[in-house]
């Protein structure tokens, strides 16, 4: 029978956190948030997500041309992809070779110095990259990104506030395609970070 892992918890002065050890014998993230819920409720937090089974709407992306697909999400007609409700983006503008995403980075996106992930900037860049390019992609043709480079210049806080990253496609050839994000704070519309990535072109 496998004992449980004590842990001195540093909110409270000689309290323990016993949490059961997950069978590979590393500790899961969630169930150490769970333990420590427990014991210092005064600092949890919790968000409840809810999603589609995404492979519908791929399949249903797949019979529409790029723009008309990404328009569909849009407006809500095809349900969000998950990865935009896990990390709270949304897109805002569309236009062949441009596209606009908003997203509000919080406490759930932090990482253990006590900024916002790097990630959550990657992640939103990335979308808004694939979306530029998929905006300009007939019926039966994809994508998927082969390069992915992103410079980060400020630190993205839970007090930052929403963040906008605009893309634009700057080459298209029959084969790759390359686009420019920068990700910017909406109040203040200081650059945060830059992105740029290369797309392969995905014959059906």
């Amino acid at each position: 029978m496998r004992g449980c892992a004590v842990r001195r918890n540093p909110f409270h002065e000689g309290a323990r956190v016993s949490i059961s050890p997950p069978p590979d014998g590393v500790e899961k993230a969630t169930d150490a948030a769970e333990a420590f819920a427990e014991s210092s409720p005064e600092i949890t937090r919790t968000r409840t997500l809810t999603w589609q089974d995404p492979v519908p709407s791929a399949a249903a992306g797949a019979q529409m041309a790029g723009l008309d697909y990404v328009r569909a999400i849009q407006s809500g007609e095809i349900p969000p992809p998950p990865i935009a409700v896990v990390m709270n983006f949304s897109i805002e503008t569309l236009e062949e070779g441009r596209a606009v995403f908003v997203g509000e980075p919080g406490e759930e996106h932090y990482n253990p110095i006590g900024v916002v992930h790097g990630g959550y900037a990657s992640t939103i860049l990335d979308s808004a990259l694939g979306c530029s390019v998929q905006t300009m992609l007939p019926q039966g043709v994809g994508y998927t990104s082969q390069t992915l480079e992103v410079k980060y210049l400020r630190p993205i806080l839970r007090d930052t506030g929403a963040v906008r990253a605009e893309s634009v496609v700057i080459h298209k050839g029959r084969k790759t395609a390359t686009a420019e994000a920068k990700l910017t704070s909406v109040e203040t519309g200081k650059l945060l970070a830059t992105g740029t990535s290369t797309c392969l072109i995905l014959e059906g």
